[in-house]
């Protein structure tokens, strides 16, 4: 059995007291909190390089927490060991005699099995066995469609399934060490990641970007670990939409991962446009970088996505920024690609975006937060800091294009410092 340091647990009175400490002074980033009925308590994890703090809020007067606190007060609570197969290691403990407060793993926070030793074989420690949920478990969690009211406009978050990245590809100079903790890896440092697309529906009916698409090889798709066994087709239905209802298909940028679904081939073999009754808008340099790779560039546009658009009579080119229907219009960030361009949603007061890989996970929060991939990473910072001072100052609804976690959020300001508050 082999086990790791997954995180401490600490168990607290007061969590305002508790924040002011770890976050506040500090300067530590505590994760989205969640809550765990199975033990009545509230987890927020704080990364501390490869490992986790855990601060437990009791949510119920008769759980161990409360217990804990009641009797010994605020404090360490217990370690938690990280095992890839949890009913093995607790058989094994079990057969040299150790004794189990848990016979049988129960469910944890992030979708995690757990299992406690009792401190008697621990030398008065209570120890945590954790076995992570898989990525692509934790990711079908938070996958399905998502509904908001923006003013009039109704949005809808949807997703073509997930891939997999290199850590430092999405990450940049950020060091694994920051990074692992929020996003595992697997043996070969990939990262998983969604591919989410949103709807606008108002006059029309709109999609911003269309995932992967079904026209990739066995070997692109086992490279990059795509896995689609929920993707944009089931996502649009549970939406209760077709591709006939979608009027126009607004594209960010022409990456595989969002313009890959913009053709399908059909019986005949010929490509034609995935969405029938749509016309497709492309920003003009973006097309011709598309349409002109380099070197560096080449690998992540495929013609078949886009190219047989103009033989359909489909594309429509935009130049600069504008409005491309009542209440939705790009703004050219560049950094990712040269002509990489962002969607802005107002209505009635009220604001939304979809910045796509110009903050592609909520960990990009961050300015220094940049992917390695972006080709004018100095030109992702200027976008990124101009985008996130008046997301915070216009309370938008901020949608992420590429994590498997929260796929919407706030940004706000607590105490000098910009944080997410998820949806």
């Amino acid at each position: 059995m082999k086990a790791v340091l997954d995180h401490i647990g600490i168990a607290v009175r007061d969590l305002k007291s508790a924040l002011a400490f770890y976050r506040d002074a500090l300067g530590l980033d505590v994760e989205v909190p969640e809550d765990v009925p199975s033990q009545g308590v509230r987890a927020h994890f704080i990364p501390v390089g490869p490992a986790s703090l855990e601060l437990l809020e009791a949510t119920g007067a008769d759980s161990a927490i409360a217990r804990f606190v009641d009797r010994r007060g605020p404090g360490l609570h217990h370690i938690t060991l990280r095992v890839d197969d949890i009913g093995a290691a607790l058989a094994h403990l079990k057969e040299r005699g150790a004794k189990l407060v848990d016979e049988q793993p129960r469910p944890g926070a992030e979708g995690a099995l757990v299992a406690f030793i009792h401190p008697s074989s621990a030398h008065g420690v209570l120890v945590e066995l954790k076995q992570p949920a898989r990525q692509s478990e934790l990711f079908n969690l938070k996958s399905e469609i998502q509904r908001h009211s923006v003013g009039d406009l109704e949005l809808i978050s949807l997703c073509d399934g997930s891939f997999r990245l290199d850590g430092g590809a999405i990450f940049g100079v950020v060091p694994k060490s920051l990074w692992s903790g929020r996003f595992p890896c697997d043996e070969q440092n990939r990262v998983e990641l969604a591919v989410r697309q949103l709807v606008v529906r108002g006059v029309r009916t709109l999609l911003v970007d269309a995932g992967f698409g079904d026209k990739t090889d066995e070997t692109f798709r086992s490279n990059f670990a795509v896995d689609r066994r929920r993707n944009l087709d089931h996502a649009l239905a549970d939406a209760g939409l077709a591709p006939e209802d979608i009027d126009i298909v607004l594209a960010t940028h022409l990456h595989w991962d969002h313009a890959g679904g913009f053709t399908v081939r059909g019986p005949d073999g010929r490509l034609r446009p995935r969405f029938p009754r749509a016309r497709y808008v492309v920003r003009r340099g973006e097309w011709e970088e598309a349409t002109h790779p380099n070197a560096r560039t080449r690998s992540n546009y495929f013609a078949d996505d886009f190219v047989p658009l103009v033989a359909a009579g489909v594309l429509e080119m935009v130049d600069d920024d504008q409005t491309i229907m009542p209440g939705v219009k790009v703004r050219r960030t560049g950094g990712h690609t040269g002509h990489h361009q962002m969607v802005l949603i107002e209505s009635n007061g009220q604001q939304a975006a979809f910045p796509a890989d110009l903050m592609p996970t909520s960990a990009h929060l961050s300015l220094s937060w940049v992917a390695a991939v972006d080709l004018f990473p100095m030109e992702t910072i200027a976008s990124k800091q101009t985008f996130v001072d008046e997301a915070a100052a216009r309370r938008t609804l901020v949608f992420f294009d590429h994590d498997p976690r929260i796929h919407a959020a706030y940004i706000v300001e607590q105490n000098g410092r910009r944080t997410l508050q998820p949806v």
